[in-house]
């Protein structure tokens, strides 16, 4: 199970977290942290929906909205009919498009340093505009470390955003606007079959036009076959989840 912060306050928040972190899915930190059953949840920059649906057929969550920025995948959310808990639509964290107080719970799983970085205040102001009193914001980012992160380095490397989005929580929690109910850190393991499949799933994503030269490409693949096993290509990826709460 992941790890917990040890107090509530700023000062206890990390940016990589303990060396031994433990092993986990993330559904498993998400149905730990947020009290999903009977909830409105609010998902920011959910993809191709894949834990949307997770979440959907592991608790007896109320309603979801997840919302996309890229129109590619959006309408390709669109398109799904078996799914009547969810509600798909386009907005950015920046602009929510929903009331006041609307939502028990949101959740953003490595979306918000997507945000471009002079809005990650306003991301998460608006977040807090849209809780209900007492809400949760669940966000989790990669931490910049581990065998996987050394490959996707090589053509996008995310240490600034991903710091500006930590220190954007920060000063969230400095100002009042949320405040800090937990931080925990957990690796979730992924098993890749083949070179393939990690550029279909990472390089060839529709929301990042990563510009790799043919040059670049062999040296992300020879750098992606150096961790070969014989069952396929086994990454342990560390994350930190920051749970944040509305006050008042």
């Amino acid at each position: 199970m992941s790890e917990p912060a040890t107090s509530g306050h700023i000062e206890s928040m990390q940016l990589s977290g303990p060396t031994k972190q433990p092993v986990c899915d993330e559904l498993q930190v998400i149905t730990d942290l947020l009290p999903l059953d009977g909830a409105r949840l609010l998902e920011l920059g959910c993809g191709a929906a894949e834990k949307t649906r997770q979440i959907v057929e592991h608790s007896d969550v109320h309603e979801i909205v997840a919302a996309e920025v890229d129109q590619i995948q959006h309408r390709t959310n669109l398109q799904r009919d078996d799914l009547p808990k969810v509600s798909f639509k386009s907005y950015g964290a920046e602009a929510i498009e929903e009331p006041d107080g609307s939502f028990d719970c949101i959740l953003m799983l490595k979306s918000l340093h997507h945000v471009p970085v002079p809005l990650m205040d306003t991301a998460l102001a608006e977040i807090a505009r849209v809780l209900k009193p007492d809400g949760l914001a669940y966000i989790s980012e990669p931490v910049f470390a581990g065998d996987f992160n050394e490959i996707i380095r090589l053509f996008h490397d995310e240490s600034l955003v991903r710091q500006e989005a930590f220190e954007a929580m920060r000063r969230a929690v400095a100002r009042g606007v949320l405040e800090l109910a937990d931080e925990r850190f957990f690796r979730n393991r992924i098993r890749l079959q083949s070179f393939s499949q990690f550029e279909q799933g990472i390089l060839n994503v529709t929301h990042t036009d990563h510009n790799v030269t043919p040059e670049l490409l062999d040296r992300v693949r020879s750098k992606f076959e150096s961790y070969r096993e014989p069952d396929g290509y086994v990454f342990e990826i560390p994350n930190r989840v920051d749970l944040l709460r509305k006050t008042g």
